[in-house]
């Protein structure tokens, strides 16, 4: 397993949209397992394959946050939003291609959601809580979308601006 880089926002390939994968490999299932050593050594919760510059429809998700709780780590290919309630809730969000910055964002308090898993079965599961948040969150991000997309435009374009001097800062080092 690798650790692998995650991109910085703004980078154009955090705005595009991943293709399907369809039915795994070998290579789909290492790819999986990098993210989540990526994701937990983060740290984080989720981590979507555009990410780290793959351009593919994989996200991977842990959230259980319990001290002393069994961690449950979930890859889900090719996820679809089958349903959401109606119910709202807020969530303050953060994310690794937007490092330390986090706002208040407005979501579905439920989702139900069908994917492909690692070895090629169809699987559903109604999400609530922290793990309907982080899922829809990683879902955007297969579709090209960043938790920022739901701010107002001048809250979002002053983390832009953070986000482009800390890359000028880190290229400089």
């Amino acid at each position: 397993m690798t650790i692998r880089p995650i991109l910085i926002h703004p980078d154009p390939r955090l705005k595009t949209r991943a293709t399907e994968i369809g039915q795994p490999d070998d290579t789909v299932r290492a790819l999986a397992a990098d993210m989540l050593e990526t994701m937990y050594d983060a740290p984080g919760i989720g981590l979507a394959a555009p990410q780290i510059g793959l351009m593919q429809r994989l996200l991977v998700m842990d959230c259980v946050k319990e001290e002393g709780a069994e961690p449950r780590p979930m890859a889900l290919i090719d996820p679809v939003i089958e349903w959401a309630s109606e119910e709202l809730s807020v969530y303050e969000e953060g994310c690794l291609s937007i490092p330390e910055q986090y706002a208040d964002v407005e979501r579905p308090a439920e989702v139900e959601v069908s994917w492909t898993d690692l070895d090629g079965a169809r699987q559903s599961e109604r999400f609530g809580g922290l793990w309907s948040t982080c899922v829809q969150h990683e879902i955007d991000h297969l579709d090209g979308k960043l938790f920022i997309d739901y701010l107002k435009p001048l809250k979002r374009q002053m983390i832009t601006r953070k986000m482009q001097k800390l890359k000028r800062e880190k290229a400089r080092t």
